[in-house]
């Protein structure tokens, strides 16, 4: 099911109801069914990326090979991208990094660096506002070009590669997107490292999602993750994984050329 797909059913189921309280005189109260059905199903896949409600988004690799990417979420962070690059770096790891514009000012070298060790770059917003959702097309517009100028002034890179805040999607953000011609990266394995739970018990949902063609949602905000993500490494390494980079995995470019 896809937003025109659903307005059509209820477009239709409205009409119906509304033909069968003028024929048969049903009590228009059933209306409530469609209109709440519609409103969870518009909720779910808006918060869903792996549904494509609004737009397509890519979610993992389409291979038997056991090869998987790791990807990071609102950085750059002074404190802590850094140990996610040394872990990386100890790995021989090449992940992706879905940075926040306003987080570049200020470490504009930590850019430079992520840049330069070969991992890639990625969209996620300028403010990553709580209410981002809200804004039109011309405000996600706003928010993406903005992200672009930045890394594109400090790096050389035109980014192609970009992930909505929280996985959420409208039909503002979709429209957006195609002007812009961007390709949507989502996730099958949410490792939920942002939340209170231990790191056994991220380490425990990663190891028990991750299968062939996965990617995987970290976050590089904090201590925990640079653990998790060396656990997480070895469990690959352990169980035959490799880790590629998205373009490999995808079979996409990350940047114009």
């Amino acid at each position: 099911m896809n937003f025109k797909n659903t307005s059509f059913i209820f477009l239709f189921a409205i009409i119906g109801t509304g033909l069968w309280h003028y024929f048969y005189g049903i009590s228009l109260w059933w209306a409530l069914i469609p209109v709440l059905l519609y409103k969870s199903t518009v909720i779910y896949g808006s918060a869903n990326i792996r549904s494509n409600f609004y737009t397509k988004a890519i979610c993992k690799g389409n291979t038997t090979e056991k090869i998987i990417a790791i990807t990071f979420d609102d950085g750059p962070n002074a404190q802590f991208t850094p140990q996610i690059l040394k872990v990386l770096d100890e790995h021989n790891v090449t992940a992706t990094f879905f940075v926040i514009g306003k987080n570049i000012e200020g470490n504009e070298e930590l850019l430079k660096q992520i840049d330069s060790k070969g991992h890639i770059l990625g969209n996620h917003t300028f403010s990553h506002s709580f209410f981002i959702d809200f804004k039109n097309r011309k405000g996600f517009i706003e928010e993406l070009t903005k992200t672009m100028a930045a890394v594109y002034r400090i790096t050389g890179r035109q980014m192609r590669l970009f992930r909505p805040p929280y996985g959420v999607t409208t039909p503002h953000l979709a429209n957006a997107v195609k002007d812009l011609q961007y390709c949507i990266i989502g996730w099958d394995v949410r490792s939920m490292d942002t939340t209170k739970d231990s790191e056994q018990l991220i380490l425990e949902r990663v190891k028990k999602q991750v299968k062939p063609g996965s990617i995987i949602l970290f976050h590089d905000t904090s201590a925990k993750t640079v653990s998790i993500l060396k656990q997480t490494l070895n469990f690959a390494s352990e169980n035959g994984f490799k880790v590629v980079s998205t373009e490999r995995l995808l079979n996409l470019k990350a940047y114009e050329l």
